[in-house]
């Protein structure tokens, strides 16, 4: 019998240690309920104890559902004040966890400020801070180093990053079937991309895969948890439960398994770009096959056609895959598709991923999500304002739609024919 994940994990058993009382009162959850599911591998703690001023969180059942939002730079939106005004506006509306994913600029400069500035667990995905060396010396992504590749992992991990996607589930095997398989648009994922161009230019296996051990040797020391990524994500409804998507939901079982089994902790990423009808279909599969580790999806987006719209699409989306079993929900924002969020755009992501979460545990009974629409539904019967404040998902915008009304007992939608006045004393 292996040794359990906490004997073999001392970062995390010291946060837990520290933090355990305050995570359940949080979660109302009784503590050995978390640490079970912990040892299990069906809840992780994010949490790297070289992040300064962090709150680790709880992710997976039956904890909160949780959110997490992407900023970071591109090669045609660079500017690091912009990013700061991002972090602050995913803090604002109730983000749980965020994501650098900035692929232009002094990459450690950003990562540094962002772990300063965010006491919320960071994530970030280290292939980008070598792709950015090598394309921007002009070269292939074929020609870069495996050991490139685990330094930059390793360097992120003493900065304190919390959590990394990293594709080890694409195989080349994989990667081929994507590629040969008549897939609409092929491979999506930007990390997929690179790890797949650097497999079958060299007819290498990914090096993620081959040396998976030395990656779980810089992780566990660091509590860094995995983000197993999924390299092939259908990036468009009609490639959702195609063979390639299938083959690499597998490996990703298989690896969370032996990562656990070796002390490290492990979510697992979804999709991506899958029909409504398909949703709940795909998230009990990957759910299975993964041993119902933390299920973290992009979405899933179940519409392809409405660019500027993707953050409701993503909502429907989440909404039904939360009731089906989804642990953690990635934001898509009005820019998805089209160009790098702005703040705005930020706060509409999280907000749409917040309502979808919402949405999807009040289907499910969890008792806060109930209590906070019983909480709303009291206070609209009452016209009681400031209860509705207190029982929305978003104050800040009752607020702002009620400002030039707020000394009306009733709402401007209806004013004197408000229905709820109508039938009062009868």
């Amino acid at each position: 019998m292996s040794a359990s994940l906490l004997s073999q994990n001392s970062a995390l058993s010291g946060l837990l240690d520290k933090y355990l009382t305050t995570l359940a009162e949080e979660e109302q959850l009784a503590p050995q309920t978390i640490v079970d599911a912990i040892e299990a591998g069906t809840m992780v703690l994010l949490g790297n104890p070289a992040h300064p001023n962090l709150k680790p969180l709880l992710v997976g059942q039956p904890s909160r559902i949780k959110v997490n939002a992407n900023i970071g730079t591109s090669p045609l939106c660079n500017c690091p004040a912009t990013e700061e005004r991002k972090i602050k506006a995913a803090l604002e509306a109730g983000a749980d966890t965020v994501m650098d994913l900035s692929i232009a600029g002094d990459l450690d400069a950003l990562r540094l400020g962002m772990l300063k500035a965010c006491p919320l667990p960071l994530g970030t995905v280290p292939l980008y801070a070598v792709g950015q060396q090598i394309l921007d010396a002009e070269q292939d992504i074929a020609t870069m180093q495996p050991d490139a590749l685990f330094d930059e992992i390793a360097k992120q991990a003493e900065q304190g990053v919390d959590f990394i996607t990293v594709h080890c589930g694409l195989s080349k095997r994989g990667a081929e079937m994507a590629v040969k398989n008549n897939r609409v648009l092929g491979i999506v994922s930007r990390g997929g991309s690179m790890l797949a161009r650097w497999m079958l230019e060299n007819n290498r296996e990914n090096p993620l895969l081959e040396y998976y051990d030395r990656l779980l040797e810089i992780c566990r020391p660091y509590n860094v948890t995995l983000s197993l990524g999924d390299g092939l994500r259908p990036g468009a409804g009609v490639d959702a439960g195609d063979a390639a998507q299938w083959e690499e939901v597998i490996n990703l079982g298989q690896l969370a398994k032996y990562a656990l089994e070796r002390g490290v902790q492990c979510m697992i990423e979804g999709p991506g770009h899958v029909p409504l009808n398909q949703v709940r279909t795909q998230i009990q599969g990957i759910k299975r096959l993964t041993n119902n580790a933390p299920l973290y999806v992009l979405g899933p987006l179940c519409c392809d056609s409405a660019p500027g719209y993707d953050h409701i699409a993503g909502a429907i989306g989440g909404a039904m895959g939360v009731e089906a079993g989804v642990d953690f929900l990635c934001y898509l924002t009005p820019a998805e598709h089209l160009t790098l969020p702005d703040e705005a755009d930020v706060r509409a992501g999280v907000m749409a991923s917040r309502v979808a979460a919402h949405v999807g545990e009040v289907a499910l009974g969890r008792p806060a999500a109930v209590a906070r629409e019983a909480a709303m539904n009291a206070a609209r019967k009452a016209l009681d304002w400031d209860a509705m404040h207190k029982a929305a998902l978003d104050p800040q915008m009752l607020e702002k739609r009620r400002e030039d009304h707020k000394t009306e007992e009733v709402c401007a939608m209806c004013g004197k024919f408000c229905s709820v006045k109508m039938l009062r004393g009868h």
